[in-house]
């Protein structure tokens, strides 16, 4: 029996690749080099999910000027060392291609900008086993207002006729919100950098331990229905069918 019908958005930096530091290290980095505080150690990995210039303006505290020049020498850094040091998370590509195997399409929607997100998977081997992967835009200064809504929206869209059913799989609340806003439920994992409880408290339809789990958690959410107190604007309760 095959899930020809069905479609799962993966979100990547702390579900897919683990950083492996690139991301906290690399910003600590760029906000000494333009003289800026360094937020504590908990503060920095809240900073992974958000889209970067949403997490430097209102956790590190960045003032507007400068947050497009320490994006620039974050980003400068990432690309020369920090995808590089990423690795997928274990078994996680052993999963994809196992729901690829059953006919199901499987995409990327992360609020990291589109081009690196493409660049990242392919760092790691990772991009031919996804239809599509869906981002911010290139232009980071120009955040997108709804967070991951209108990512998870856009991968929506680009399969809409070529599947019955969705689900997102993420690590933080962003991903369980931005599903929940499109009709979807979302089921998190544990081995990223959600805070304790932040998962259960957003209304992930489950929450995973490890990629085993994982196959086994989206083998039982299709169609069950999406709690209506997690839907942000525009969402459907659709049981779990997208509206796109």
């Amino acid at each position: 029996m095959t899930n020809s019908r069905k479609l799962v958005l993966f979100d990547l930096d702390g579900t897919l690749v683990d950083p492996a530091g690139a991301i906290t290290g690399g910003v600590s980095s760029a906000l000494l080099a333009h003289g800026l505080d360094v937020p504590t150690a908990e503060r920095l990995r809240e900073m992974v999910g958000p889209s970067l210039a949403v997490s430097l303006a209102s956790i590190a505290q960045v003032p507007p000027a400068l947050v497009g020049p320490v994006m620039a020498t974050y980003r400068a850094g990432y690309l020369a060392h920090g995808m590089a040091q990423s690795r997928p998370y274990p078994g996680v590509a052993e999963c994809v291609e196992g729901l690829r195997a059953q006919g199901c399409r499987v995409a990327v929607a992360t609020q990291k900008p589109e081009w690196l997100a493409e660049e990242l998977l392919g760092v790691q081997g990772l991009l031919p086993l996804f239809d599509s992967v869906h981002g911010s835009p290139r232009d980071e200064t120009a955040a997108l207002p709804d967070g991951k809504a209108s990512i998870v929206a856009a991968a929506l869209r680009r399969h809409v006729g070529a599947y019955d059913e969705a689900v997102m799989v993420g690590d933080r609340r962003h991903d369980v919100e931005g599903a929940a806003a499109n009709g979807l439920n979302c089921i998190g994992v544990t081995w990223g950098f959600a805070a304790p409880g932040e998962l259960e408290a957003a209304q992930a339809v489950a929450v995973v331990t490890d990629a085993d789990e994982l196959g086994e958690a989206l083998a039982t959410v299709w169609s069950r229905p999406v709690e209506a107190s997690a839907l942000g604007p525009g969402g459907t309760g659709s049981r779990g069918r997208a509206k796109a």
